[in-house]
């Protein structure tokens, strides 16, 4: 396998798949160098909480040194991966760095998807990044700070137009959260608007919300968000965003505040495999998960693409990536240790889970599905058990105490001059 005594892996991406991975090759004889843009793992599906000022960034994030410090066959390296050298065995970084390696695994995830309509980013920002997250959570903000600061009734109407695009458990959650803020965290707290009076609307162009879910728990959360006070539009597609608002078919509606949460694309770095890609840009691998022709190359998480028994590609979600992660990682200990591969991956899916506010949350795991009260307790236990790091779960959960008796959200500090645009950076009091 080597052209050296040791091995060389080289994994690109430290997320759910590549972070696995990593881990459950902690005693493997191996030089493992893992790759990222940036030096924190980040725990996703709480990524709408800093979003919305409900968590701090430490809180859902940890840096990649400190998890893997004790791991000693592990080097983490801070850069981006530009492009791959199959020939050559390398991945090049943007600084011009080439690594040489005899096994790969590619995990560098996903990223944003208008649907060929990119220039909607300016006006749409996603969440994918804790950059995203602190941007999209200053943005939420100043809005309010607008509307109480504008004279005109019509542009101060504008100013508390809420909109979430998309109806996955990320919209769902983000429009939930929006509606609790407007109606309760910020009650008492302005003197010329009612937060109150905002509109927070939920587009999905699809037939219902939340379509992975059982058509039931689909129609409850849809009751349960309009219950909160958001306005859920469906089997309706959003034609254009601006600056001013948002096209619903012929339609303007205007919004000076538009999330999308519709779609994800695969990374760029898929097109350095040279492989048919699909429309997507997610990368088709063997039931092994290796890339055709290259076993020793390995593809999983949001990059990859599998269909399973049944016909259906292999969700992207946080599970699927974990499980692709610890897969690979037994396909290359059985290697290393000339024994016979394991059978083809096969995804094990632990059910849906979605929160849509205050003891409200829909559940689907397998025959069994809950709503309302039992389903948020189970959604709060589930993704504070996930957490990684002492630390990070007993602060959440202290924050989470804190808001449910308090309906107070502990990251709501407006960082930078309000006066302008520009991302704010992470402070050091959330460190």
């Amino acid at each position: 396998m080597s052209r050296t005594s040791v091995p060389r892996l080289v994994i690109v991406g430290g997320g759910f798949a590549g972070l696995w991975a990593t881990r459950a090759l902690a005693r493997a004889p191996l030089r493992i160098t893992l790759v990222d843009r940036r030096n924190h793992h980040l725990f996703q599906p709480l990524l709408y909480q800093v979003a919305t000022a409900g968590l701090s960034a430490p809180d859902i994030a940890a840096p990649l040194r400190h998890i893997l410090g004790r791991q000693r066959n592990v080097e983490v390296r801070l850069g981006e991966v530009v492009a791959i050298d199959r020939g050559q065995r390398q991945v090049q970084l943007a600084d011009g760095t080439r690594l040489d390696y005899d096994l790969l695994l590619v995990a560098s995830g996903a990223t944003h998807a208008y649907f060929g309509n990119d220039q909607w980013a300016a006006h749409a920002p996603g969440l994918k990044t804790l950059d995203d997250a602190l941007a999209l959570r200053r943005k939420l903000l100043l809005a309010f700070e607008r509307a109480e600061a504008e004279p005109d009734p019509v542009r101060r109407a504008a100013w508390l137009s809420f909109a979430v695009v998309g109806g996955g458990p990320t919209g769902v959650e983000l429009a939930g959260t929006l509606a609790e803020i407007a109606r309760h965290t910020l009650r008492n707290e302005f003197r010329h608007i009612d937060p109150a009076s905002a509109t927070v609307r939920l587009v999905e162009a699809g037939p219902r919300v939340l379509s992975t879910f059982p058509e039931m728990l689909s129609a409850k959360a849809r009751r349960q968000l309009e219950k909160l006070g958001v306005e859920v539009v469906t089997g309706t597609a959003v034609t254009d965003i601006g600056e001013e608002g948002f096209r619903l078919g012929e339609r303007f509606i205007p919004a000076r505040t538009v999330v999308w949460a519709a779609g994800v694309a695969a990374s760029p770095l898929a097109r350095s495999l040279d492989v048919l890609l699909d429309r997507a840009g997610r990368v088709p691998v063997l039931p092994d998960l290796t890339v055709e022709g290259h076993p020793e190359i390995f593809v999983a998480g949001d990059l990859a693409t599998l269909r399973q028994e049944n016909g259906q590609p292999v969700p992207g979600v946080a599970p699927a990536a974990k499980q692709m992660g610890r897969y690979v990682a037994n396909v290359t200990l059985a290697r290393l240790q000339s024994q016979p591969a394991p059978p083809p991956f096969r995804y094990r899916d632990f059910g849906n889970l979605a929160t849509i506010g205050r003891m409200a949350a829909v559940v689907h795991l397998g025959r069994l599905k809950l709503s309302g009260t039992l389903a948020w307790w189970f959604w709060l236990a589930a993704h504070v058990f996930f957490l990684i790091g002492f630390r990070n779960r007993l602060v959440v959960l202290l924050n989470w105490a804190w808001a449910y008796w308090s309906y107070q959200r502990a990251a709501r500090i407006i960082f930078g001059d309000a006066g302008t645009a520009t991302r704010d950076p992470e402070p050091p009091a959330e460190g």
